[in-house]
């Protein structure tokens, strides 16, 4: 795993034996991610349309026991049993990742939500597994912080997503802010576009109150990653309002140094 990934330090902080299972989850998922959006690492891997069918059987051999044919499947499929990782929601992330292929537009939030749970939550839903915690407030906790991190994700990305043809904010909010796609083309931080992200900025810091509200307490240790996460994400939502909601200047970025800082905050001091 990169050191650049805001989950870089989340992730040292986990036993050995999670680590390496986050690790791999993290690379099956993004491996199925990158086949879409860009060129597989693999020479002999499949991308765009042909590689929804071929990641859903490699998952498949995955589960079934077969030997995986990829480097991810096969380092995925030792932790699949020794933490009990449920399937379906690998099915979920691929079906989010298929998304991508079917439309580059979402019409109002609704829609976009269905997407934020496949391409997020589900993979919340396995790492709580990883991470030893999974009744049903952590799954409440799991699925609301997964939304959280995608929206900020959405808000960070929103100029290299259009660069790629892609507008993930809801149409009905544009329009609600009088804003146009050609005005996200022009790259202009105008007062309709800053509302508009403002918009959103709220959406995003309601689900993360949804996600602290349901955090168990009694497995605050054992979700200390997730709560790095969330406190690193954070951070980035924090410095998009800081930014006046200008996402076009430049990208919000957290530091590294200061990633390290937030780490050890939440490990040393849990809320």
């Amino acid at each position: 795993m990169a050191r650049n990934t805001s989950f870089y330090y989340s992730f040292l902080v986990l036993p050995s034996e999670q680590r390496h299972a986050i690790v791999a989850v993290w690379d099956f998922c993004r491996a199925v991610d990158d086949a879409v959006d860009e060129a597989p690492s693999g020479a002999d891997l499949p991308s765009g349309r042909e590689a929804v069918p071929f990641w859903r059987a490699e998952l498949a051999r995955c589960y079934n026991g077969e030997r995986p044919s990829t480097a991810q499947g096969r380092r995925l499929q030792p932790f699949i049993d020794r933490f009990s990782l449920p399937r379906q929601q690998f099915d979920e992330v691929i079906d989010g990742v298929a998304m991508d292929l079917e439309r580059t537009r979402y019409e109002t939030f609704d829609d976009l939500l269905l997407y934020c749970r496949r391409v997020a939550s589900a993979v919340g839903l396995i790492c709580i597994r990883i991470f030893g915690s999974s009744g049903p407030r952590a799954c409440e906790y799991a699925q609301n912080l997964g939304i959280a991190l995608q929206l900020t994700n959405i808000l960070r990305d929103i100029k290299g997503d259009f660069e790629r043809g892609r507008v993930y904010l809801p149409l009905s909010d544009l329009a609600h802010c009088g804003v146009t796609v050609n005005d996200l083309a022009a790259g202009v931080a105008s007062q309709p576009l800053r509302a508009l992200i403002e918009l959103e900025c709220r959406r995003a810091h309601e689900f993360y109150r949804r996600a602290a509200a349901a955090l168990p307490r009694h497995d605050r240790r054992r979700l200390v990653a997730a709560e790095i996460m969330r406190a690193v994400y954070y951070e980035t939502l924090n410095r998009i309002e800081r930014n006046g909601y200008d996402v076009f200047t430049a990208r919000a970025r957290v530091a590294r140094p200061r990633q390290a800082l937030i780490a050890l905050r939440q490990w040393l001091w849990p809320a």
